[in-house]
């Protein structure tokens, strides 16, 4: 039983879904139950079923909540001083996990049992992700950085094939291997976008690490 402490809904919420987000990164989401969840953050199961229906309805929560964290930021780089080239790769580069929870909380997703949810990630990243990155796009055939008749569309596939060949869950590329990719598709991202040859090659070494 324990001491009942009134909290914000949100400040609630965002506790439930700091603790769950840490359990399924060190117990995997098969592993952890909805019983951690409320030991973690010292709540009663009543609380929990008030803010979640279920521990799947947690995940799903997590994903909304990185993908809105992902936007946000992109957001925040679309309208900076940047140039349309770097703000094109810092927009893709933001999308990483930023740390070690994030990393693990990432493969979890990766798990057998998970594809389907994992496949909504990657789809719900797309949908949200490629306007601010397609007004990007738009924004560089403007300032005749790129010429490109599709910019949204270039943006949709650029996101696509970034977030699955970085992604170290689905390929473990060599340290060469990466390299070479991050090249090949710094050179594929000049072509989608109607870039100059060469404008996107010093970031390579980014898109490699």
């Amino acid at each position: 039983m324990y001491m009942r402490i009134v909290k914000e809904p949100e400040e609630r919420k965002k506790e439930i879904l700091d603790a769950a987000e840490k359990l399924f990164a060190a117990k995997g989401y098969e592993a952890a139950t909805v019983n951690d969840i409320l030991d973690a953050v010292k709540i009663a199961k009543g609380t929990f079923y008030y803010y979640f229906k279920s521990k799947e309805d947690v995940l799903d929560a997590l994903i909304e909540r990185r993908i809105s964290e992902g936007v946000e930021k992109a957001q925040e780089i679309a309208v900076s001083s940047l140039p349309p080239v770097q703000k094109i790769v810092a927009i893709m580069m933001a999308q990483k996990p930023q740390n070690q929870i994030q990393e693990d909380f990432t493969s979890v997703l990766h798990e057998k049992d998970n594809a389907k949810m994992h496949q909504k990630s990657l789809t719900q990243y797309v949908i949200h992700l490629s306007p601010c990155l397609g007004d990007v796009v738009k924004e560089g055939i403007e300032a005749g950085f790129f010429s490109t008749p599709f910019p949204n569309e270039s943006a949709e596939i650029l996101l696509i094939a970034g977030l699955v060949l970085f992604d170290d869950d689905y390929f473990q590329w060599t340290k060469e291997e990466k390299a070479a990719k991050a090249a090949a598709f710094l050179a594929v991202m000049e072509r989608a976008v109607g870039a100059k040859a060469g404008s996107f090659s010093e970031f390579a070494k980014v898109f490699a690490n």
